[in-house]
């Protein structure tokens, strides 16, 4: 008869490692945003040169 107990934490312990390299992975992208220098911000003007049907 199969282990399931052992077959359940095994899946467990995958699942809980994929979803901590998840978390690191969205926390390193955050502090290289937080550390990126801003750039400029551009205004660009509407145009006014559409049409309405």
């Amino acid at each position: 008869m199969p282990d399931y107990k052992e077959m359940y934490l095994t899946l467990f312990r995958a699942t809980e490692q994929a979803i901590n390299t998840l978390i690191a992975a969205q926390q390193q992208c955050e502090e290289l945003y937080m550390n990126a220098p801003q750039g400029d911000l551009i205004v660009l003007s509407q145009s006014q040169d559409t049409e309405e049907t």
